[in-house]
């Protein structure tokens, strides 16, 4: 086959096409990571925290405290370690929760945590969550979690760690890598999805 002007013309022109659709939603993806609008109010079965980032077990005990739900199951934390000990690593203080804190130690991955918490949920009967996450990895949390739960009511509460600078993040060379890696695995999930 012949490459002729018009061939390059017209790859070139799907290259860029293709680029500025990437970049219309890099922007879009961004601008979800710093939404604020938190719902305190929604009540649901559980609160899941998603271990892996700063401030996310201490949001979850404090969303438990508050009487945002009756039951927190954390994620993908290390083997060994115990709901009691969660008490430590919290400025939190609880009422006596310890009958509702459940720890899951399978999950590797955000997917994983999606399939452990559906694992832990669903021989319970419980169907809407509270997921608490950092807010630059909240979007695609939320992909992961309504593929496995479609007909659930999902919460977003994203945490924002002091490190991750989402307002301004072009600015801020480890938060544009971070929120670009989160927006392509984002892309890859609703690829798998089609």
């Amino acid at each position: 086959m012949k490459i002729t002007p018009q061939i390059i013309n017209f790859i070139c022109g799907l290259f860029f096409g293709l680029l500025i659709l990437w970049s219309i939603g890099l922007v879009w993806f961004a601008a979800q990571t710093s939404n604020n609008n938190l719902d305190q109010k929604t009540q649901t079965d559980a609160i899941i925290v998603l271990t892996g980032g700063s401030g996310r077990l201490s949001t979850g005990l404090e969303l438990l405290n508050l009487g945002l739900s009756k039951q927190l199951f954390v994620t993908g934390v290390a083997e060994g370690l115990k709901p009691e000990d969660v008490y430590d690593l919290s400025e939190t203080t609880l009422s006596d929760f310890s009958c509702c804190i459940t720890f899951g130690h399978k999950a590797l991955n955000t997917t994983e945590n999606a399939i452990e918490t559906a694992l832990w949920a669903k021989p319970k009967g419980l169907k809407n969550f509270r997921i608490v996450t950092g807010s630059y990895h909240m979007p695609r949390s939320m992909l992961e979690f309504r593929r496995i739960f479609p007909d659930s009511i999902l919460v977003a509460h994203p945490v924002y760690p002091e490190h991750v600078k989402v307002n301004g993040w072009w600015f801020h060379h480890g938060t544009a890598r971070l929120i670009t890696s989160e927006y392509a695995k984002s892309i890859l999930i609703l690829l798998k999805a089609i």
